[in-house]
């Protein structure tokens, strides 16, 4: 809202021609704004045919206004090329909250920089600009003052939720996010902050939220940060230190490289985690990741599927006609160990043998327990 005060009372301009003039001024103060561009902020593409002379006509009125106001018209200058108006922290508040901010950005000290924040979003006075009828300055302008304060709003919450202030700032937190959907930080903001209260279902609850209102609205989903955050709230993990966002997921190791040793082998009947399934099969290149949670399988994977439902895989020893247990293992006669998952040309084993394998050694180097398949004429659809 364009205003005037004289320090006791406050008074808001009637949206006119002068109010458009002055906003394009003061947005730019202390800087010299061209005569057509004051032209295209007063008139839009309509300019009349007497522009330089109409224009000059509103800068009179303003000069008026500000003469009614006690305010001294010499702040605005006529300069080549266009106008100036002069101004400081004293008597413009967009120059006294640039100016907080930027000595806000330069504290080392939290708590300090907190403050200035705070006194920089004190002078914010909403709604912007709604008495001013300008197209072009709502167009071009408003969305760059918003952007400043968006800035210092999100680094403020950042800041209480690292000094550990989470439930005071919830709900200022929450009406934020709420008025400003589009904005993702705001809703990380509050999922964290609700997490560290115990309120973890509530958190779940805001993402679910946004989730529906960005497909409704763009037909998207909710950014990378916002789901690495809900996948560690899902698995019961904090988010992290204060104003943190929750890290990345490693990329798997390369190829040739030393692995550090993996997790351990699950034990049976035991519940594993579906989320650590699904990041091992992306990771492994099995599954490749997809929009709204879809993935798209590996033909590798499809194979190994459609041979383990049909027996053809992991799947021990044929069953004979002598009923009893299977016998053991052969123990592996001594030699050089034969090459994992390939067959020497010509050693095939004869469709009617059915002597027991020895076990396949694992990659740590210790021989699985777990049957193995007997060895086909020809290479297994996995190997091919």
């Amino acid at each position: 809202m364009l205003a005037v005060a004289d320090g006791s009372e406050s008074v808001v301009l009637q949206p006119s021609r002068p109010a458009a003039l002055l906003a394009a001024l003061l947005l730019n103060a202390n800087s010299v704004v061209s005569v057509e561009f004051l032209q295209r902020v007063i008139w839009g593409d309509e300019t009349p045919a007497q522009g330089k002379s109409a224009l000059h006509s509103c800068v009179l009125r303003l000069r008026r206004l500000f003469g009614k106001y006690g305010i001294s018209g010499n702040m605005i200058e006529a300069v080549p090329g266009g106008y100036r108006l002069t101004a400081d922290a004293g008597t413009l508040d967009l120059v006294r909250f640039r100016e907080l901010l930027g000595s806000a950005y330069d504290a080392a000290d939290p708590e300090a920089e907190l403050g200035l924040l705070r006194a920089a979003l004190a002078l914010w006075q909403p709604p912007l600009l709604t008495n001013v009828p300008s197209e072009l300055l709502h167009r071009d302008e408003l969305p760059r003052l918003q952007e400043e304060w968006l800035r210092a709003i999100e680094r403020v919450f950042d800041l209480e939720l690292e000094c550990g202030r989470h439930r005071e700032v919830l709900a200022e937190i929450g009406s934020t996010a709420r008025a400003h959907p589009l904005h993702e930080r705001f809703t990380e903001q509050l999922m964290e902050a609700l997490d560290r209260t115990g309120r973890r279902a509530e958190a779940l609850a805001e993402y679910r939220r946004l989730k529906s209102h960005l497909a409704s609205a763009l037909g998207v989903d909710p950014g990378p940060a916002l789901q690495r955050l809900e996948l560690a709230i899902l698995r019961g993990e904090s988010p992290g230190s204060a104003g943190t966002r929750p890290p990345r997921r490693e990329p798997p190791p390369a190829s040739g490289a030393a692995a550090s040793p993996g997790p351990a082998e699950p034990v049976p009947d035991e519940a594993v985690d579906g989320g650590l399934v699904l990041d091992s099969l992306v990771g492994a290149g099995l599954l490749e990741e997809g929009p709204r949670g879809r993935y798209r399988v590996h033909e590798l994977l499809r194979v190994f599927t459609r041979a383990a439902a049909a027996g053809g895989v992991g799947a021990g020893p044929p069953a004979t006609s002598t009923p009893g247990p299977a016998p053991p293992p052969v123990a592996q006669p001594p030699g050089p160990p034969a090459a994992p998952r390939a067959e020497a040309p010509g050693t095939s084993a004869a469709p009617g043998d059915r002597s027991p394998v020895p076990p396949a050694p694992a990659r740590d180097g210790r021989p699985t327990t777990e049957p193995q398949r007997p060895p086909a004429a020809g290479p297994h659809p996995t190997e091919a």
